[in-house]
């Protein structure tokens, strides 16, 4: 062999300079797989405590339902009712008479489902959770109904401010899900043909 084909191999072979190179590079790749690590459980972890609010609600509310619909029913009825005499008066549209208990059945597969998706971080289940919001957020936190002095409104503005925050959050979130470019997957080259 001659020598410059040696040098080059030992020069591949040995990429750095020195082994502490070698150590230091090694050292950041690891400290780089360690970060990768630490974001992506925070980021569950971020989801998990985010998705409770629903899935919580919704365990209390699916055990409560019963045969009428339970107590969400129940509160729902004159929230809805007054909800659809303000948008008749306003726009002229008449809402449909809805089962309560449909209603409230529909809201606890929203969140329950919605939640459990987001976990598992898919913008399905965020959108799913959107929904709910943008359906139950003004019909139950009346604000409206009510003169700004009174202490109902004060106590439902606070809540559908806090419901709009957290409208907010599903947004930014299906919004960087839908930023981030998916990985694609590598192309298989195609196979040489031999000649011969």
């Amino acid at each position: 062999m001659s020598r410059p084909f040696f040098q080059f191999c030992l020069g591949s072979l040995f990429s750095f300079r020195s082994l502490s190179d070698w150590e230091k590079k090694r050292k950041e790749n690891f400290f780089l797989s360690l970060s990768k690590i630490s974001m992506a459980f925070s980021s569950f972890l971020g989801r998990v405590l985010f998705a409770s609010v629903f899935i919580l609600s919704a365990y209390q509310e699916f055990n409560a339902y019963g045969v009428d619909g339970g107590p969400a029913a129940k509160t729902l009825r004159p929230k809805f009712d007054a909800f659809a005499h303000q948008v008749h008066s306003r726009v002229g549209f008449q809402l449909p008479d809805i089962d309560m208990k449909f209603l409230a059945a529909g809201a606890i597969a929203l969140k329950g489902i919605g939640g459990i998706l987001f976990i598992l971080g898919s913008s399905f289940g965020a959108s799913l959770l959107l929904l709910h919001q943008l359906i139950t957020t003004p019909i139950l936190y009346d604000f409206y109904n009510y003169d700004s002095e009174d202490k109902e409104f004060i106590q439902l503005f606070v809540k559908f401010t806090q419901n709009m925050a957290l409208f907010g959050a599903l947004l930014f979130f299906v919004g960087m899900k839908n930023s981030i470019p998916r990985r694609q997957p590598k192309k298989k080259a195609a196979p040489k043909t031999k000649t011969y």
